[in-house]
């Protein structure tokens, strides 16, 4: 793992604002892994916030919730900020914030919650791995096999990102709620609270909730990619996740800190997910800003906001490291959105790929122990059998190996492209 530069002075010590309501939004059907769902509203429908737009009838799946309230205007392709073109149902806002009927559940009510209904509910709630791999929570809540131990992953290592760090510090009880909602469903025995040692706020928080309740935090150093799961199973358990095998193989599981607290809002608030806190961040704004965003809002509204200084030469969805450069700014924010970043030219290196040089420092330092350089090497030549021989598809795309490469070579991109090929 390496020390990064953090850039988190940004934003870490704004507190999260609610944006002022989108005139549109533009709410993507494919925002998780597993099937698309889909539209179960037309065009010219009025909808209300909170209501089921999209769903599945496939098991790993998540439905879709309104955002606003409003007119649906048009289902039809726009730009999306992971898939570069998805169908997508656009509703123009009202302006009235009409909320869906919901009735809250008693808390004599929840305490009765059988582990089914409490699955049952987080499906409904379209609630999704929030961290960025966007997997139906629900799923997770039924592992195939016994797990006996739970990791909340706060570690958020990737520079310039600390919505969940201000979560951590505003929503604290909240996010343990969820928690125990969690160790209910699945049968946990033992939790750990995971953060880094640069979020001190936090963990003070977090110590200060602990006191009666037993759970145990672990302080990480702060070094990327420390929040990835597998590292962390490493680095609190001790326990290696075999190739090709998931947590749950060696009895964990991980959720992030805002799918905890989506899991909370759900079962305590029957708020379905359909808003997100975000970091709009970068040295492009005048404000910087920690937002809590409704699903499908554009980022052109969200770079309005916080209000340019200068002229973007990249703007990222998601983290330094593992996000998207956009190519328009009228992409949507979706479920796994957890940053906007605007870096100017000064922040980015420019392009300029050279030939492998053979010095390794992609294989010392990748935190899963692959060979991306002889991968890439294989994806150049297309030698597919050879670059699924070097267990690429057993790579996170963290993304280390292209930003330490001394030659620029574009590594995560040749992997990403071998691991379609070697499915």
């Amino acid at each position: 793992m390496v020390k990064l530069e953090e850039n988190k002075i940004y934003t870490e010590n704004c507190p999260i604002e609610k944006i002022p309501q989108p005139r549109q939004v533009y709410i993507p059907l494919s925002q998780h892994i597993g099937k698309i769902p889909l539209p179960t509203v037309k065009v010219g429908d009025q909808v209300r916030i909170g209501q089921k737009i999209a769903s599945s009838d496939s098991d790993i799946s998540s439905p879709i919730h309104a955002s606003v309230s409003g007119k649906v205007t048009a289902i039809q392709n726009w730009p999306h900020p992971t898939l570069g073109i998805c169908k997508t149902i656009v509703i123009e806002n009202d302006g009235k914030d009409t909320l869906a009927t919901t009735r809250h559940l008693l808390p004599e009510e929840i305490e009765r919650l059988t582990p089914d209904e409490i699955r049952k509910i987080v499906r409904e709630a379209g609630i999704v791995g929030m961290g960025g791999a966007g997997f139906p929570t629900h799923v997770k809540l039924t592992p195939p096999k016994s797990v006996d131990t739970f990791i909340l992953n706060g570690a958020e290592c990737e520079p310039y990102l600390t919505s969940d760090y201000r979560l951590m510090l505003e929503r604290t009880r909240d996010i343990l709620k969820g928690v125990e909602l969690i160790v209910r469903c699945v049968g946990i025995k033992r939790v750990y609270i995971a953060i880094e040692d640069n979020k001190p706020g936090a963990i003070d928080a977090f110590k200060n909730e602990l006191k009666t309740i037993n759970y145990e935090l672990r302080i990480l150093k702060s070094r990327y990619p420390q929040g990835g799961e597998r590292q962390l199973i490493k680095n609190i358990l001790k326990k290696e996740v075999p190739s090709g095998k998931l947590p749950f193989d060696v009895g964990v599981l991980v959720h992030n800190v805002a799918t905890a607290l989506a899991i909370y809002e759900a079962v305590y608030k029957n708020k379905p997910l359909y808003e997100r806190a975000i970091c709009v961040t970068g040295d492009c704004l005048a404000n910087p800003k920690n937002l809590l965003v409704p699903i499908g809002t554009p980022i052109k509204e969200l770079i309005e906001f916080c209000q340019l200084k200068k002229e973007p030469m990249k703007i990222i969805v998601g983290g330094p490291m593992m996000g998207i450069a956009q190519y328009a700014k009228m992409v949507p924010i979706i479920k796994t959105s957890s940053a906007v970043i605007l870096l100017s030219s000064e922040r980015v290196r420019a392009y300029r790929r050279d030939n492998c040089i053979r010095c390794g420092e992609c294989v010392r330092h990748c935190p899963v122990g692959l060979q991306p350089c002889l991968i890439g090497l294989a994806v150049e030549r297309k030698n597919w059998e050879l670059a699924k021989s070097y267990s690429v598809l057993d790579c996170i795309e963290c993304g280390l190996c292209a930003y330490l490469c001394p030659a620029n070579r574009d590594v995560v991109q040749l992997i990403k492209y071998a691991k379609l090929k070697a499915k």
